[in-house]
């Protein structure tokens, strides 16, 4: 299981860090944000970090069938690519409402404040079957910590996520990479060397 004060610690960072990136688009909501996502839908996506831990929570799990932040990733990988991502990022968004930085603010620190209230072994229930909250929360961090340099890159800000949080998602990348075979690949790209662009998810 993941330590528990290291998950917490990132995903809180990133929280923090994703706050204060939603807090400077100002009236840009409506502008190129990712992909097919305009600022609005990344936000709202991104935003869903939050209210998945709250609501996984209420649902505890009898057992674990997805043992880390990797094994998730990969039991995934075919919902993350469906259609319908695109479409709960719109919704998402739009339940963001007229203040969509205040809705953000406020949904960040009551999940941040709930998730602090416990030890990290409790079971919950994942779209991919059942998990430990210390291990499913790096997952969290990860979208936080992607999605919130999405969105300084639209927003045309340096993407600078705090360290605890960058660590855990490098981490995770690190560790998606040797599982998918790409760990050449990705050493390649990250000490300059050319090559094709790749996706470890």
């Amino acid at each position: 299981m993941t330590r528990w004060d290291h998950s917490l610690r990132g995903f809180a960072d990133a929280a923090a860090w994703f706050v204060a990136t939603v807090g400077q688009v100002g009236d840009r909501w409506g502008e190129p944000g990712l992909g097919e996502w305009d600022v609005r839908a990344l936000v709202g996506h991104t935003n869903r970090s939050f209210l998945t831990v709250e609501s996984y929570l209420g649902q505890p799990a009898a057992s674990v069938d997805v043992p880390s932040a990797t094994a998730y990733y990969v039991a995934t990988s075919a919902i993350a690519a469906g259609p319908e991502v695109a479409q709960r990022g719109r919704d998402a968004g739009a339940a963001l409402g007229d203040d969509p930085a205040a809705a953000v603010a406020e949904i960040a620190g009551r999940v941040v404040a709930f998730v602090g209230t416990h030890d990290g072994a409790e079971m919950l229930t994942t779209v991919a079957g059942g998990m430990r909250l210390a291990d499913y929360l790096p997952t969290r961090t990860f979208e936080l910590v992607v999605h919130g340099a999405d969105l300084c890159r639209a927003l045309g800000l340096a993407p600078t996520p705090p360290d605890s949080a960058a660590r855990q998602a490098l981490e995770l990348v690190a560790a998606l990479a040797v599982e998918r075979g790409r760990a050449g690949d990705l050493l390649l790209a990250a000490t300059g060397r050319p090559g094709p662009a790749f996706s470890v998810l």
